[in-house]
């Protein structure tokens, strides 16, 4: 039972997000079923959970009480008041509580003037997690509105906006991430640990870096038809898996932690399927996925044979959907040109054979329903505007916009191209002036000790800038002229000028208008995309130079390294891992500097077999490392770095180092204590490596310093000299494939 939502501090619902269990327990039982609710797992008649942004659409009838939205708003509007006259009156307030026998978990923090709060009631999520839930979404609201929420009212329309269908497109997109995230938050490493992997295959990396560059990158780049767009970065997934990573020579590097949410992106817009579906023998090499992503199409279809279910009365007591049992999920595919093959998949460049007249009204009648229903899925946003930190050589940039196209070539390896448009200058212009406004403001804060605000050494060139960029708009932006004029008059007079308030509102109102001018150019604008002739060339060369690595490397990235592999760098004579480190049962090692990881594969399928065996095993051995990594950042998180545990049959261990760029081991030092409620430790969560990094090198300012971790479980029958013995031997062997150039 969960549930996440964003508010502002006057209790307007700007966003949420509930799973069944918690609607059912909002809503009376007289209230009937929802057309549209915030669930994003439903069933789908065949036992397995359906992940997605198509949120039941049911079939059932309108409820007449009162909205949902009204009822959250009822259900918290006491707990967002109380949060605001708390931080009002006292400048602080509660940031976590548990109800009457600890059955709901609550989790409040305030990014801005947005209150977002999370709810677990059947103890599935920890503080931590929820907290880590809260952050994450603040760092997807930043990725798809950058600077404007900077600006209270501003994010309000962005969240909100006045339309309810594009309202609901908003928030669905925001749904589908949220439950994205939380799948691979509990299925792949990489997102445990919040790094990125690494497909290790040193030759085909090389070859796919080379040809990223010479026939993707350069190609488009000198092309007439890219229209003022430029590609900056140009990058191969398998699964979430990193295969290669080419920038162009005048772009600005990409930060781990916006390249796992790119990721992120690219598994909501293309999620991964299993491994028995992707190896289907019925499978042809030339399969492709179609242009629109399924995510958004997926809707319940009800009739007879096996494109429908019947729907039935639920019990209230039931927690596995809505007030109804789950529905058959029925996907249709666009069909190519004008033929339709009524199948998952068309051949490409091939003329299908005819299908049964049946199978064709069926693809038909879907195909008109997903136009009827059009309105109620959320739009396919490929390709899409994003916002990501850059190092420019006019300096930092947080939140430049960029144009992500995700080209698929096959279920489960997809191409990733990154332009940035023309106006790019402009936003690295907003940004540096509304910093300088946010600068002053705290200046004003401060009070008549910061001296008067004309003595500020800043103000002269941040005036200077203003008069420059207004003058550039020509008179395109009269509300931003006009309060900067109020402004100046204000801060400027030869006679007394304004109080500390009168100053402050009018910083706030430049601010805003400022935050105005950057929601046009970069939010309510189409904006550029590459032509669809240019993705069509680099998606087919792309697929052509791939197309003998496919199965190879869709295995592979199911397992990437085993405990019984053979190292890729080392000859095959050399020991495996399990040779190596008798005892060892898994570990993860991660690079914090570049923020990679590197893990052996954790099968949990019944029907993929590893060398922990089938699916009990593995699930077993997958719950220990979870837990690991949760009491390694809350012992980190006291200031310990580190951990050795006995955990039953195992041991547990983790370690965190530093060494300079040649490998040597540096002193360590203590690391700083955080508050419970401050950001999680993580890249998606505020980056706290980064800034651990950037504490620790103040003593080292002579030398690069790069930080790593190792978690490892051995068997408990492993005396403790020997695992340290062993993780240092580890990290050793793990050093050298780590420097592998991809980024």
């Amino acid at each position: 039972m969960r549930c996440v939502l964003i508010a502002s501090t006057a209790a307007e619902l700007l966003f949420y997000w509930a799973d069944a269990a918690f609607l059912r327990r909002l809503r009376p039982p007289h209230a009937g079923q929802v057309g549209r609710d915030g669930t994003g797992r439903r069933g789908c008649g065949c036992g397995k959970g359906v992940r997605g942004r198509a949120w039941a659409l049911t079939w059932g009838c309108v409820p007449q009480g009162p909205a949902l939205e009204d009822s959250l708003n009822t259900l918290f509007a006491p707990l967002i008041i109380s949060c605001a006259a708390l931080l009002e009156k006292l400048a602080d307030t509660y940031t976590c509580f548990a109800t009457e026998h600890g059955r709901h978990l609550h989790v409040l923090h305030m990014f801005g003037d947005c209150l977002y709060i999370a709810v677990n009631g059947d103890g599935t999520e920890s503080e931590d997690d929820l907290r880590r839930t809260l952050f994450v979404l603040r760092r997807l609201v930043e990725a798809h509105c950058g600077l404007v929420t900077l600006d209270s009212h501003l994010i309000r329309k962005e969240l909100r906006p006045a339309d309810s269908e594009q309202r609901e497109r908003v928030w669905s997109l925001l749904r589908g991430l949220l439950e994205t995230y939380s799948h691979l938050r509990e299925e792949d490493q990489s997102f445990a640990v919040e790094a990125v992997e690494r497909l290790i295959h040193p030759q085909l990396c090389e070859q796919c870096i080379e040809f990223l560059e010479r026939q993707v990158v350069q190609y488009i780049n000198a092309s007439p038809e890219r229209g003022g767009d430029e590609v900056g970065h140009a990058f191969l997934l398998v699964h979430t898996k990193l295969l290669a990573f080419y920038s162009s020579r005048n772009a600005s590097s990409i930060r781990p932690a916006d390249l796992l949410i790119l990721i992120l992106l690219v598994q909501d817009l293309y999620p991964s399927e299993s491994a028995e579906e992707e190896l289907n023998p019925q499978s042809v090499a030339g399969k492709v996925l179609p242009q629109g992503p399924k995510r958004s199409e997926s809707i319940p279809v009800r009739g007879p044979g096996s494109h429908g279910a019947a729907e039935k009365d639920s019990d209230d007591q039931q927690d596995t959907d809505d007030l109804s049992v789950p529905e058959v999920y029925y996907t249709p595919e666009p069909s190519p040109g004008g033929h339709s093959t009524g199948d998952e998949s068309w051949l490409e460049g091939t003329d299908m054979l005819g299908t049964g007249e049946a199978d064709a009204a069926d693809v038909q009648m879907a195909e008109d329903l997903l136009q009827t229903l059009g309105p109620l899925v959320p739009e396919a946003s490929n390709p899409r505007r994003i916002f990501l930190d850059a190092n420019l050589r006019e300096g930092y940039c947080p939140l430049l916009p960029h144009t992500m196209h995700c080209l698929p070539l096959w279920p489960g390896i997809s191409l990733v191209l990154l332009t940035k448009g023309p106006t790019t200058q402009v936003a690295v212009t907003l940004y540096q002036l509304l910093d300088g406004f946010l600068v002053l403001e705290r200046k004003l804060e401060e009070g008549p000790e910061a001296g008067a605000p004309r003595s500020y050494p800043f103000l002269a060139e941040l005036r200077q800038r203003m008069d420059k960029f207004v003058k550039k708009l020509s008179g395109q932006d009269i509300q931003l002229q006009n309060t900067w004029v109020d402004f100046k008059s204000k801060i400027f007079s030869r006679s007394e000028p304004g109080s500390s308030l009168e100053l402050l509102q009018a910083v706030a109102n430049v601010k805003r208008q400022l935050c105005s001018v950057y929601r046009q150019l970069f939010l309510a604008s189409a904006g550029h995309s590459l032509s669809q002739g240019l993705r069509d060339r680099a998606q087919k060369l792309m697929r052509e130079k791939l197309l003998d690595w496919r199965d190879f490397l869709l295995v592979k990235s199911r397992r990437n390294i085993t405990m019984v592999s053979y190292p890729c760098w080392t000859p095959l004579t050399h020991p495996t891992y399990l040779e190596d480190f008798p005892g060892l049962v898994h570990f993860i090692y991660v690079d914090r500097t570049a923020g990679q990881m590197m893990a052996p594969s954790l099968s949990v399928t019944e029907k993929s077999s590893s060398e922990l065996g089938k699916g009990p095993l593995a699930a077993f051995i997958k719950r220990k490392v979870w837990s690991l990594i949760a009491l390694a950042r809350r012992y980190l998180q006291k200031g310990y770095t580190t951990l050795m545990l006995q955990d039953g049959d195992y041991c547990c261990s983790y370690f965190l180092w530093f060494e300079n760029e040649l490998g040597y081991k540096l002193e360590m030092m203590e690391v700083p204590v955080l508050s419970d409620d401050s950001a999680p430790i993580g890249m998606l969560a505020g980056d706290y490596y980064r800034k651990l990094l950037r504490y620790y090198s103040k003593n080292h300012q002579a030398e690069v310093v790069k930080c790593y971790e190792l978690l490892t479980v051995h068997l408990g029958i492993i005396p403790s000299e020997l695992v340290v013995q062993q993780a240092c031997d580890l990290a050793r062997r793990l050093w050298e494939p780590s420097r592998i150039p991809l980024l």
